[in-house]
């Protein structure tokens, strides 16, 4: 029996003659690709990010040709720097996290790939752009929103959202009736829905729908447990400069360098491990795991670095901002004028945040054991607890605190004189 996927109506298809898909080369892409070139009968181009995620991209190339893309309509870009430099550091420079423990991974990753869908539909001449995320998830949301920030006429098409093959079953049987190069031959198919690159990579599904089930330890890719970790401490001398890592152990590295080797040395420090159940923006909790390394070690470094550069009411002014922008971020928000707003904010604190700062990885955990910098507000005469020979003198702090205390002395006053 034929699998069939219900067609979009004639006058969404008829004037749709070439899609940019963001193509994986998976089951979900490669099903969407056959599904787009028989409802819109279009040309199709594919686009096939590389930001990390450490799989071979290059049969990507070749089920796209064997379904009938040209070669010259085929793109597998390493954007690797480009999402470290342009994405994941200015993120980082805020010490951004979502609900309190989420670092993004996936959400920042997203504004990079509807940019480059948006410049090669521009390079191609398309009348759209597809992906595959789901009508149930955040991912649609960032892609979108994104592609309508860069190219307000863009046209796109989601087919979770029009046709109704809406299980793998389905999805099998369409790519079998089609002969669909789907390769099944990887062995037992991962029970989780995953998504990789060099800042993460996370797993839903499965046994993870129920929030009381502990993820299963063969499930994590990227680090060892940390009771399996070394009994021995890793340190690293992190140095930054104007609130970016640009060498570690004195040697100078590229962003997405110093990101790749973070995740190594963390994950082998069992570092980075975390289990949520977060709010996306569609309405829904959602429980997810993730594995950030290199992110765990970056933020725990950059707030150090900024403990000693930052002046304090600037620290708690971005603080204060902190949340705001990573939910613009988690939300999908990246191309709007409020993150700029906020962006070009946050840069400003950072022409200072220059420094080294030593990090001690230990059995899953990141503690901070040194920090230094030259552009440091840190001044030891002050804060010492031994004779300072009257660079401070204590005896200021009465009257600060006589002054401080003032209101609080008259609401007591008040409240004892009305009972």
């Amino acid at each position: 029996m034929t699998t069939a996927a219900t067609p979009a109506s004639p006058d969404q298809t008829n004037d749709v003659k070439k899609v940019v898909l963001a193509y994986s080369g998976g089951l979900d892409t490669s099903v969407i690709l056959r599904w787009l070139q028989e409802t819109y009968g279009c040309e199709l181009v594919t686009f096939t990010a590389d930001l990390g995620q450490g799989e071979e991209l290059e049969p990507a190339r070749a089920k796209a040709l064997a379904m009938g893309v040209p070669e010259s309509a085929i793109y597998i870009d390493d954007l690797r720097e480009e999402f470290v430099r342009d994405f994941v550091f200015p993120m980082f420079r805020a010490n951004t996290i979502y609900e309190g423990e989420y670092l993004l991974g996936t959400s920042i990753a997203r504004p990079l790939i509807a940019k480059r869908l948006v410049e090669i539909a521009r390079e191609q001449g398309a009348d759209a752009v597809s992906h595959g995320a789901t009508g149930k998830g955040n991912d649609q949301v960032r892609f979108e929103l994104g592609a309508y920030a860069l190219e307000p006429g863009i046209r796109i098409i989601a087919p979770w959202r029009e046709w109704d093959l809406l299980s793998r079953e389905k999805l099998l049987a369409y790519a079998a009736d089609r002969d669909i190069p789907i390769e099944m031959s990887r062995g037992a198919k991962s029970p989780f829905s995953m998504d990789a690159n060099l800042l993460h990579i996370s797993y839903e599904g499965g046994p993870l729908e129920d929030p009381w089930t502990e993820p299963p330890a063969e499930m994590w890719r990227w680090s060892i447990s940390p009771e399996a970790a070394p009994n021995e401490a890793t340190y690293l001398e992190l140095e930054y400069r104007g609130g970016d890592i640009v060498a570690i152990d004195g040697q100078a590295m590229t962003p997405a360098e110093v990101l790749t080797h973070l995740n190594q040395v963390g994950g082998a420090n069992g570092v980075g491990r975390l289990d949520i159940v977060e709010n996306r923006y569609v309405g829904m909790k959602s429980r997810g795991a993730y594995e950030t390394p290199g992110g765990t070690i970056m933020l725990r470094a950059h707030r150090a670095i900024e403990s000693l550069t930052l002046d304090r009411e600037v620290a708690h002014l971005k603080d204060e901002l902190m949340p705001r922008y990573a939910s613009i971020i988690y939300n999908g928000y990246w191309w709007s004028p409020e993150r700029e707003l906020l962006q070009t904010t946050i840069d400003a604190t950072q022409a200072a945040v220059n420094g080294t700062v030593r990090v001690k990885l230990y059995k899953g955990n990141v503690d901070v054991v040194g920090r230094r910098s030259d552009d440091s507000l840190f001044d030891e005469a002050i804060a010492t607890f031994e004779d300072d020979g009257g660079v401070y003198d204590q005896a200021d702090a009465e009257g600060f605190i006589k002054l401080n205390a003032l209101r609080l002395r008259n609401l007591a006053i008040k409240r004892g004189s009305a009972s």
